[in-house]
C-alpha cells in the first residue's frame, strides 16, 4: 500500500521542530530529507528513521522493522504526536549520518587529468 500525502505531510509538519524537512516520492513512497541528508522515509503511512547508534539512544523504546522486504531495518515512529521527541530523534539520527556526496556536473567526467 502506498503511502498518502496528506500523511507525508503530516509526519513533515510534526518533525519541523528539527529544520526545515524535505521530502520526494520515491518509488510510490517517499523519502524525507534534513540538511540535506536522507534520514528517514514515509512507507505504508508509516514514519520510519534510517537506524543509527544515535537515533536508538535518543529513543531507545523505538522497534526496527523493514520499510519494505530485504531493506535495513529502520526504527518506527509510533508517536507521531510528539513533536518534540520527533525533533531529537531527528537531528539525532541526521547528525550521525555523513554528508552527502557532492553530484557531478553533466559531462563531468571521474577523476584524471
Amino acid at each position: 500500500m502506498a503511502s498518502s500525502l496528506e500523511f507525508v505531510q503530516y509526519a513533515v509538519g510534526q518533525l519541523s521542530g528539527a529544520g526545515e524537512i524535505r521530502y520526494r516520492a520515491m518509488f510510490g513512497e517517499y523519502g524525507l530529507y534534513l540538511d540535506g541528508k536522507f534520514f528517514a522515509m514515509v512507507c505504508d503511512n508509516q514514519l520510519l528513521f534510517k537506524d543509527t547508534g544515535a537515533g536508538r539512544c535518543a529513543a531507545p523504546e523505538l522497534a526496527l522493522a523493514e520499510p519494505y522486504p530485504g531493506a535495513k531495518p529502520c526504527l518506527v515512529a509510533e508517536n507521531l504526536d510528539d513533536r518534540e521527541a520527533l525533533a531529537r530523534l531527528a537531528r539525532a539520527t541526521c547528525d550521525a549520518l555523513p554528508l552527502p556526496k557532492p553530484k557531478k556536473r553533466r559531462g563531468e567526467k571521474k577523476g584524471g587529468i
